[in-house]
């Protein structure tokens, strides 16, 4: 039996207090674990952006979307990974209805 992939998206926001090569740097990273165990079909940086509420007094957050084709380990996997990443303020993965 063949396994299962979905089709899922993320959004993640980044602190923007992190210079630009920090910042280029989370999105590579996150890119890479994706490309590692899924195929990644899209990516939009959409740039910083004002958040609908202040996290920890901030009140802007750099944002990036990422879509992404993968079994049900890699969403579980990612969303650990941005969970502990102290520089990702709030992260959000949903499966892709298309």
């Amino acid at each position: 039996m063949a396994k299962a992939t979905e089709k899922y998206e993320v959004m993640y926001i980044i602190n923007p207090n992190l210079s630009e090569e920090e910042t280029a740097a989370k999105v590579e990273k996150f890119k890479s674990i994706v490309e590692a165990a899924g195929t990644l079909d899209e990516i939009e940086e959409m740039g910083k952006r004002k958040l609908a509420y202040e996290i920890n007094y901030i009140s802007e957050g750099y944002y990036v979307l990422m879509k992404f084709t993968s079994g049900p380990e890699l969403p579980a996997e990612l969303d650990r990974l941005l969970g502990i990443d102290e520089s990702i303020m709030r992260r959000l993965i949903t499966l892709r209805a298309e």
